[in-house]
């Protein structure tokens, strides 16, 4: 695409900037006038027998283009919509997961905020916008979810002044709400289970700046009832982006925003995909001293890489994980740009 038209492109897109008011239940669906946008499911469960899972599910929206179009075709693409499905089967180590890519279309994929709904082929989730609880469904060859997710904890907008900044230029930002403890209650290949489940929604147009690789993040839900989101942000040069942030959950559900400099995240131990050849760091140290706090992370099963098959979406790492140290607890990690740079 010529120079100019890429600029247009990204210039029809609303930019992530300061002064967002937020509008639920209506901003816990789709924001077509931003380029990218996903929701992000997973938790840990167990069924009645004790058996361990950590599963995944993920909608993802990419727009082509906004805004009037020469092309008139009904079979013009303005929306691809993505959605990755996992299922860590944590006792019997072993990992699955499948991949959809499809464009709108009634029965094909969409979000409907008057139906509280959001789905890709027969994958959904359907919304009550009375309890914010939120019903999973999933189908693929070898998994079969069906999920209650109950909020323990009110929503949390992540970041300051209701932005998460992620670079220094404008718009280099997203808009990120978290629901950060949700009770679950379902069958996992018809097997009744219970657990505790993390939700994620984010939407921007221009997240990352080109110096940045890629990024760590962490879920953490400690016994004690509090929990943590902490991200680092990896630049090309191997160093540490200071615009790294995280939250702090306490039990009454009250959010406290911190900085690069008030926590430390250090590898322990490595896992070389024989899939891609990605080096990823699966083992963690975590401090956070102003909370006296010291985690080390370990993954349930070393490989959780969800390989792409196609361009449109990226190769990364994401799988369920525990926690000991200060307090227990369990949770998920995500580990992406370690085949190549994220781009959107």
């Amino acid at each position: 695409m010529p120079l100019l038209l890429l600029l247009f492109a990204f210039a029809n897109f609303r930019q992530a900037v300061p002064g967002y008011h937020y509008q639920f239940p209506r901003d816990h669906f789709d924001h077509p006038e931003f380029r990218t946008e996903w929701w992000y499911y997973t938790g840990n469960v167990r069924a009645r027998d004790g058996h361990r899972y950590g599963f995944e599910l993920v909608f993802f929206r990419r727009a082509e283009r906004r805004g009037p179009s020469a092309n008139r075709s009904a079979w013009r693409i303005d929306d691809l919509y993505l959605a990755h499905l996992a299922l860590t089967d944590i006792d019997a180590r072993r990992f699955r997961y499948a991949t959809r890519l499809n464009r709108a279309g009634p029965g094909i994929a969409g979000i409907s905020f008057p139906e509280g709904r959001i789905w890709n082929g027969n994958w959904d989730v359907r919304w009550d916008q009375s309890s914010n609880a939120q019903t999973l469904t999933a189908i693929a060859a070898d998994i079969r979810l069906s999920l209650r997710l109950s909020p323990l904890k009110p929503a949390v907008i992540e970041g300051e002044n209701g932005i998460s900044q992620k670079g220094e230029g404008p718009g280099n930002a997203s808009y990120y709400v978290s629901f950060p403890r949700l009770a679950v209650e379902g069958t996992l290949n018809g097997a009744p289970v219970s657990g505790a489940a993390w939700m994620d929604h984010e939407w921007f147009s221009n997240q990352l700046e080109s110096s940045q690789q890629g990024w760590d993040w962490f879920s953490i839900q400690l016994e004690n009832d509090t929990e943590l989101m902490l991200f680092q942000l990896r630049r090309t040069d191997g160093s540490i982006d200071p615009h790294s942030a995280g939250t702090y959950i306490g039990r009454d559900g009250r959010a406290t925003h911190l900085e690069r400099a008030d926590f430390a995240l250090e590898p322990a131990a490595y896992w070389t995909s024989p899939k891609t050849g990605a080096r990823y760091p699966t083992q963690w140290r975590i401090r956070v001293p102003s909370l006296n706090l010291s985690l080390e992370c370990s993954p349930a099963i070393p490989d959780q890489e969800i390989v792409s098959e196609d361009r449109a979406a990226p190769t990364y790492w994401e799988g369920a994980v525990t926690y000991s140290g200060s307090f227990a607890g369990a949770g998920y990690l995500e580990m992406t740009g370690y085949t190549q740079p994220m781009r959107f």
